[in-house]
């Protein structure tokens, strides 16, 4: 039993220093075995062993020759092999889905994005995923790459242990296993995680948020979500299910939510909100530009017509992104009180109207949030727009594999 234990105990360590190899790499490479050395702590022995396995596994490349300047000596550099493998992230919204598909250094190989209806039958929508993933897949294939995994970012709330999204207010779907049954068709790792804590990951990985370890990432497309990560690391909360900050009650008798509830703050700030906002004002016979750009139909605005027509100058729009500029800034000011982040990162349609509306969110949280937590705090936009989840997917699982590479037992 001790024997065991001992045993147990070197393959943790192991796989934690391969682990803080691969990430010492993908940040800083390329590294030489005696630069890694220097930047993780570790013995050279222990790192020559365990980029010999790396390189077994075709993780890790070798790309040339760097002479040492105070030895002379030369040293190979080192590499996250882009041939690794491919990854697979996928975002089902409300009314689309979404797909990219990535070399092992996140390097975009395809993308597709196809709409959906939420009105469509659920087994139907995820036929349609199905099918897009059966396409990256094969395209990976003809790329020579093994696949790694599917990252897959869902609207609502997620059961992590077990892959199963729980409830997905816009969408009125319940308990659907997605990992169970994605496991079973593609035979490959299946992650599932809410898209607002995808993209947000993805934005720490890959966008404006790298180096930044505590964060909050908004998330904003029919409804409201957030991302929440502290030291690096997603907070899930205890079971899983935290970062649904749109549905924080701002207002008990306010609109009606589509999780069942009056006065979410995603009622308020969301993309939705601001249609409502100009539909009010247009109802009241307020002239507009938007009025022409949709044939005077009040059904056809949504958030792409009202941010152009503020870029236009229109005053309608400008009022009504001004106006969710400053609930969003009280929000804002709650949230950095709370988490006291280094940055909070606008994505999905708020950053379409980013030049309206931060500079009012940051005038608001100036006047609400206390000044220390605030001292240090950016307000930004999203490095990748409409790709922030299924960025954030592939990020789910090129995580694991950084984190918990599968090597050989000692």
């Amino acid at each position: 039993m001790a024997r065991a234990s001992v045993t147990a105990d070197q393959v943790l360590v192991r796989k934690l220093n391969t682990s803080l190899i691969m990430e010492c790499l993908r940040t800083k490479g390329p590294l030489s075995r005696a630069a890694l050395s220097s930047a993780t702590g570790l013995n050279r022995s222990t790192v020559s062993s365990i980029i010999h396995d790396l390189l077994q596994k075709n993780l890790v490349r070798e790309i040339g020759v760097q002479s040492s300047a105070r030895t002379g000596r030369p040293g190979i550099l080192l590499e996250l092999n882009p041939e690794g493998g491919c990854a697979i992230g996928v975002e089902i919204g409300v009314n689309f889905i979404s797909a990219l598909l990535t070399d092992f250094v996140a390097r975009v190989l395809w993308r597709k994005r196809i709409p959906t209806c939420p009105e469509e039958k659920q087994e139907r929508i995820i036929q349609k995923a199905e099918e897009i993933v059966e396409e990256a897949l094969s395209i990976g294939k003809a790329h020579g790459l093994s696949p790694l995994g599917i990252g897959l970012g869902v609207p609502g709330l997620v059961n992590i242990q077990e892959g199963m999204l729980v409830f997905a207010p816009n969408l009125r779907w319940f308990n659907v296993p997605l990992r169970q049954m994605w496991t079973q068709r593609f035979e490959i790792p299946v992650y599932v995680e809410n898209e607002a804590n995808a993209a947000a990951l993805g934005e720490y990985y890959f966008g404006n948020a790298r180096g930044i370890q505590n964060l909050i990432y908004l998330s904003a497309g029919v409804g409201l979500g957030g991302g929440i990560i502290i030291k690096g690391r997603l907070f899930r909360g205890s079971n899983g299910y935290a970062g649904e900050i749109g549905h924080m009650t701002v207002d008990p008798n306010g609109e009606l939510c589509g999780c069942g509830k009056r006065g979410c703050w995603e009622t308020m700030v969301g993309p939705r909100a601001i249609v409502r906002r100009v539909r009010r004002e247009l109802e009241k016979g307020r002239e507009s530009l938007i009025l022409s750009a949709v044939g005077n139909d009040l059904d056809r605005i949504d958030m792409n017509v009202v941010v152009q027509a503020a870029q236009d100058g229109d005053p309608v729009a400008k009022s009504a992104l001004e106006e969710v500029g400053v609930y969003l800034g009280i929000g804002i000011s709650n949230l950095v009180n709370a988490f006291n982040p280094e940055m909070v990162v606008l994505g999905g349609a708020l950053s379409l109207a980013s030049p309206f509306l931060l500079p009012v969110i940051e005038e608001t949280v100036r006047a609400n949030a206390l000044p220390q937590p605030r001292e240090a705090l950016t307000i930004t936009t999203s490095a990748h727009g409409a790709d922030a989840c299924v960025m954030g997917a592939v990020a789910l699982v090129l995580d694991e594999i950084l984190r918990e590479p599968m090597l050989p037992m000692l």
